[in-house]
């Protein structure tokens, strides 16, 4: 039972506001400790899955990057793209978005997207920029909020049904051990192919609420 003490300690850090990592790694003594291990050794094996999975923190390399660019107006820029299109709207410029991010994900290029380095700089502000062109945008913050919200969900939605098309990703994988499970023997690319009426389905269903959402912001406009 002492074994699971790091747990009650992780419970009590995060209740009573402590900081995260001095949490875990407490835990993670408590734990190790309790079944045995030395102070040295919970600290080699801590290093150890560091440098296991550094590969990892390559991702955060895109935080300080995406700053700077902002810092530099990438929001700005985009939301005036936007704005000298004619015919772009807000609906319209995530349709767009949709497509290609449910694209690229079926090609396997799951990476080309994201919130932090594509939804929050780009997207997002494209949108904006296509709202407030028309006037669409109140005064106050609710449609704002309202079309990044939408952006965010064009990003989850293309990339989640998109990704099944391609057969060589983990989801693919995954529903192929279930099936075995439960006695049906599938190959990858029997799932892959059926995911594509899925894919398809999904992209008109939140087309058309994207095209919804227009006449939404149109009718805000109007009053």
């Amino acid at each position: 039972m002492l074994v699971l003490s790091g747990i009650a300690i992780i419970v009590i850090g995060f209740a009573l506001g402590v900081h995260p990592l001095l949490v875990v790694t407490l835990a993670a003594f408590a734990s190790a400790m309790a079944a045995g291990h030395g102070p040295v050794e919970v600290t080699g094996m801590i290093g150890k899955a560091f440098v296991d999975a550094r590969f990892l923190a390559v991702a955060w390399l895109a935080l300080p990057t995406i700053g700077l660019l902002e810092r530099a107006g990438l929001r700005d820029h985009a939301r005036g793209l936007v704005q000298r299109l004619r015919g772009a709207t807000t609906g319209r410029v995530l349709l767009g978005y949709l497509a290609l991010r449910q694209l690229t994900a079926a090609l396997g290029l799951t990476s080309l997207g994201g919130h932090v380095p594509m939804v929050r700089p780009i997207v997002a502000p494209m949108a904006e920029g296509a709202a407030e062109r028309d006037e669409a945008v109140p005064p106050d913050d609710d449609t704002r909020q309202t079309i990044r919200a939408h952006a965010a969900a064009v990003d989850n939605i293309g990339l989640f049904f998109g990704e099944d098309v391609f057969i060589a990703i983990g989801s693919i994988l995954l529903i192929r051990a279930v099936l075995e499970q439960n006695g049906i023997v599938v190959a990858p690319l029997q799932v892959a192919i059926w995911a594509i009426p899925t894919a398809l389905c999904a992209f008109a269903i939140h087309g058309v609420r994207l095209l919804r959402l227009d006449r939404r912001l149109s009718a805000g406009r109007r009053r």
